[in-house]
């Protein structure tokens, strides 16, 4: 029997796609018997000992060569939509360039989520000494193994512990892997291999700061959703010489009172618009900044727009989805300055309903930069020097257009849940002073509703040109939740049709009787949390929350992703120029609504949990003092509690309530103590002590004081005390299931692993 040389076991192993154990090399080259195998295995410990191949979890490979197993980074997403990694653990420096691998499509759920900078365990298989074939196995939980957290020492070692408040376990870190970080400073860790999951390590990648420093509380938020703060420099270049273009083929609406309406602190004006009377109603302009025209497909610009989807809104901060340069300058409608646009000419009855629309590539100049509250308090008779000359030919027109479009949106039924919204208040130090109540004037209706025309304008025309578009759908509400919430309402006398719920006018039923009653917002909340979530997609079904048949995003391209979509659709399909949507990403426009999709909800969470922050970090100084407030969720954990003065969120652990055995009954959403008559409610009022108040994690968490400990119901609730409750009925078994309570309380650790309760989607 021959033995095979090295030059023959270095052969087939370059050749083999993918690293091979001893038995399937012994049985590859028929060795057989016990002298043979033992010449084998010492030559391949030879080679083994002097570097010609490599052994890694018991399989050989050459030393260049990737174990058939590891972890990638996505480095390229092409335009049409290949997906190109390279391994994790290469030093270039040492080993040359990194081999190229080609994710596979053969799981394209799996591929449809991934961006740029992902990292994703895949099972690999080589073509070539540079190129391999992924096929993933899953997507790595933390983006980049990475985790955001602060350094605090534990006896005579240092942790890092994770600002995530649903994190359960601290991170051991060496000292060697400081980084030069010290104790209390806010750093992103990176997750080191480890065999068990009760002794983690981390190293230090980035030293954020001291986690005292106010300016570090929305940079938690976003590097624990993985955002990025920094744009790419290749990103920056493109806009170096960016200027806006001249009029050229384009509609000239310089000479068009447009006028952009915003709030006081916007820095960008991505929408202007108009209003004149017609003899049988009304001629609108609603003019979009033209993103499309500087950020191309393919470009650096589009990959990183894509990648971030949207821009995030935090109360000291915005993490724009792109550029400044574009932004706040090129593409921002500021006043008497030429900017590029797309603007919809509309044209509506009196009754407000749209007759026919135009879409234009145009030139125009801001008349003015106004705000909400400027142009209400002029329309209400109280106008200053800017607004007193725009009131005859501009404001008057927009509040006549706005009335006759608000009678449409009455006709069709849109939803109408009320739900106020607070702004957190942010001093010149980056400290939270306190919530306002955001107001909601005419003013805001008004630029909702020219906005909404315009979305629907964009759907209608690619809808009628069979053209690529992404929709803006929301479903109807999922029949099992409002199969739940009918008894609840039932219990105020309020009363949900049976069946399915086809329109919102049905629902606006319920909430116009409730309207007037004390309850009323628990009413909202409610109904609020049976609908299903908004999100992009290329095949229309509606949207249900607007009561319209097809609605897009088009309004926002500087902040959304989506709309820039709408934008280049709307150009390639009525040839108004360069920058239209090509046929990669028309072939990719199922898989980027999803990523977009993602990309929203992402930023959502991140925004909740700066705000979280903010006001705990506010709440610490007041530890111990009592607040009203009320009971916005219940679980079987606890409950949920809203601040009434701050609209902050705490949480009231099982473990804290009087002592009882809870049942928590999902259906009536209460928790019943079963040894006495406590009943703690959805939507009661409760008055509370701030116990503990954590500014890095957001969390905080509350104790019920005064009368509220004897229990929190709603007065008006007339659920007769019939509960679908099962409660324990001997004395052995309510002793053992108390038992069984407190020790699950003791597991529990004050102010760690508790998160607030999600708020519902915006239907918008």
């Amino acid at each position: 029997m021959k033995i095979p040389t090295r030059d023959d076991i270095r052969k087939y192993l370059s050749e083999s796609p993918e690293p091979l154990t001893k038995r399937e090399l012994t049985d590859a080259f028929e060795i057989k018997g016990d002298h043979p195998r033992k010449e084998f295995n010492a030559t391949l410990k030879a080679m083994e000992k002097a570097g010609e191949i490599t052994k890694q979890a018991g399989a050989y490979s050459i030393p260049d060569a990737l174990p058939n197993v590891d972890v990638v980074e996505v480095t390229e997403i092409t335009v049409d939509g290949d997906i190109f990694a390279q391994p994790v653990k290469w030093d270039e420096s040492v080993r040359g360039p990194a081999p190229r691998v080609e994710i596979m499509a053969d799981d394209k759920k799996g591929r449809a989520a991934l961006k740029e900078g992902d990292r994703v365990l895949a099972r690999l298989s080589r073509i070539d000494n540079e190129n391999y074939k992924g096929h993933t196995i899953r997507r790595l939980d933390i983006q980049k193994g990475r985790i955001v957290g602060t350094v605090e020492r534990a006896g005579n070692k240092f942790v890092l512990r994770p600002t995530n408040k649903k994190a359960k376990i601290d991170f051991d870190l060496p000292q060697h892997d400081l980084n030069s970080a010290k104790e209390h400073d806010l750093v992103i860790g990176e997750i080191q291999p480890s065999r068990s999951p009760y002794n983690k390590q981390v190293r230090v990648l980035d030293v954020l700061g001291p986690k005292t420093d106010p300016k570090s509380i929305s940079r938690i938020s976003i590097h624990e959703a993985g955002l990025s703060e920094e744009f790419s420099q290749a990103a920056l270049d493109e806009t170096n010489n960016m200027i806006v273009p001249e009029l050229g083929n384009r509609e000239d609406l310089r000479s068009m009172p447009l006028v952009t309406i915003d709030g006081p602190d916007a820095r960008d004006f991505d929408d202007a618009v108009w209003a004149e009377k017609t003899k049988d109603g009304f001629h609108m302009i609603v003019a979009i900044a033209d993103v499309a025209y500087y950020v191309r497909p393919g470009s650096d610009l589009d990959k990183e727009a894509y990648e971030r989807g949207n821009s995030t809104y935090f109360p000291d901060m915005v993490l724009p989805m792109l550029p400044e340069k574009l932004s706040n300058d090129l593409c921002s409608l500021r006043p008497h300055e030429d900017r590029a646009c797309l603007a919809f000419h509309l044209w509506i009855d009196n009754d407000g309903n749209l007759k026919k629309q135009k879409i234009v590539r145009a030139l125009m100049r801001s008349t003015a930069r106004l705000t909400y509250e400027q142009v209400q308090e002029a329309y209400d008779g109280k106008v200053d020097k800017t607004t007193l000359p725009l009131m005859k030919k501009v404001i008057n027109p927009l509040y006549e257009a706005y009335q006759s479009l608000e009678k449409a949106r009455e006709k069709r039924g849109a939803l109408e849940i009320e739900m106020p919204e607070r702004r957190v208040v942010i001093n010149d130090k980056n400290e939270m002073t306190g919530v306002k109540k955001r107001e909601r004037l005419d003013s805001h209706k008004l630029i909702e509703e020219f906005m909404i025309a315009a979305n629907v304008a964009a759907a209608t025309v690619l809808t009628n040109k069979n053209a690529p578009c992404v929709f803006r759908v929301h479903d109807k509400p999922d029949n099992r939740k409002l199969d739940n919430v009918r008894g609840y309402l039932a219990g105020f006398n309020l009363h949900l049709p049976k069946g399915n719920v086809d329109e919102p006018a049905q629902l606006n039923k319920v909430l116009k009787k409730a309207a007037d009653l004390p309850f009323a917002p628990l009413v909202n909340e409610v109904m609020l949390r049976t609908q299903m979530q908004a999100c992009y997609h290329p095949e229309n079904i509606g949207h249900f929350g607007l009561a319209l048949e097809r609605y897009a995003h088009f309004t926002s391209p500087i902040r959304r992703y989506a709309d820039l979509l709408v934008h280049r659709s709307l150009i390639e399909t009525f040839k108004l120029g360069e920058g239209g949507l090509d046929k990669g990403q028309q072939a990719r426009l199922e898989e980027m609504s999803n990523h977009i999709s993602g990309a929203e909800r992402i930023s959502a969470e991140a925004e909740r949990n700066a705000v979280d922050r903010f006001a705990a970090a506010y709440l610490q100084d007041h530890i111990g003092e009592e607040f009203k407030g009320r009971i916005r969720g219940v679980t079987s954990a606890g409950l949920f509690i809203s601040l009434e003065d701050t609209g902050a969120d705490g949480f009231v652990p099982r473990r804290s309530l009087p002592n009882d055995y809870y049942v928590h009954d999902e259906q009536h959403h209460v928790l019943i103590g079963t040894r006495g008559e406590r009943k703690y409610r959805l939507g009661a009022e409760v008055t509370v002590n701030l116990r503990e108040a954590n500014g890095v994690t957001g969390s905080t968490i509350l104790e019920l004081s005064g009368a509220s400990i004897e229990g929190a119901d709603i007065p008006g609730a007339s659920f007769g005390g019939s509960f679908n409750v099962k409660v324990p009925r001997s004395k052995k078994d309510r002793k053992h299931n108390h038992r069984k309570h407190n020790k699950q309380n003791k597991q529990h650790k004050p102010g760690r692993g508790r998160g607030k309760g999600k708020g519902g989607p915006r239907p918008h």
